[in-house]
C-alpha cells in the first residue's frame, strides 16, 4: 500500500483492519481529490474546462460516498453514527442529541423486561410492582 502508513506492524494487523485501513485511506484520497477540483473549478475562467473538472469531481463524489457506505456495512460504529447524524436537519449537534433521546425512549417503552437503566423502564418496574403489591 504505496504511501499509505500504518501505526503499527502489518503483521499484527488481521485482514479486517487492513481493509478497512485501505478504505479510509482511499477516502481521504477521494476527499482531497474533490477539494482539489472544487479549488481548480473555482480558479479556471474556461466554460469548458470547469464543466469537465465538475464531471470529475462528481465522479470523485460517487466513490467517496460508496466508501462511506462500504464503512457503514463493515463498522458497527460508523454504522450507528451514521445512522445518528446522516440526513437530519436542523443543527448536526441537535441531531446526535436527538437521536439519543430517542433511543432512551424506545428503550424505556419496551417496559421492565430490558435490560436498561432509561427512566421510562424504572418508571414501569415500579408501577408493576404496585400492582403487585
Amino acid at each position: 500500500m504505496a504511501g499509505e502508513s500504518l501505526h503499527e506492524e502489518r503483521t499484527i494487523l488481521g485482514p479486517e483492519i487492513l481493509d478497512r485501513h485501505r478504505a479510509i485511506s482511499t477516502l481521504m484520497e477521494e476527499l482531497e481529490a474533490i477539494d482539489w477540483y472544487d479549488q481548480r473549478i473555482q480558479a479556471s475562467e474556461n466554460q469548458e474546462l470547469q464543466a469537465t473538472l465538475l464531471h470529475n469531481r462528481n465522479d470523485e463524489t460517487e466513490h467517496a460516498s460508496m466508501l462511506l457506505e462500504w464503512l457503514r456495512r463493515h463498522d458497527a460504529a460508523f454504522d450507528q453514527q451514521m445512522r445518528k447524524y446522516l440526513f437530519t436537519t436542523g443543527p448536526i449537534r441537535e441531531a446526535g442529541a436527538a437521536a439519543t433521546a430517542g433511543q432512551t425512549a424506545a428503550v424505556g417503552a419496551a417496559g421492565p423486561a430490558t435490560n436498561s437503566l432509561a427512566i421510562g423502564s424504572l418508571r414501569a418496574t415500579i408501577s408493576a410492582r404496585s400492582e403487585i403489591e
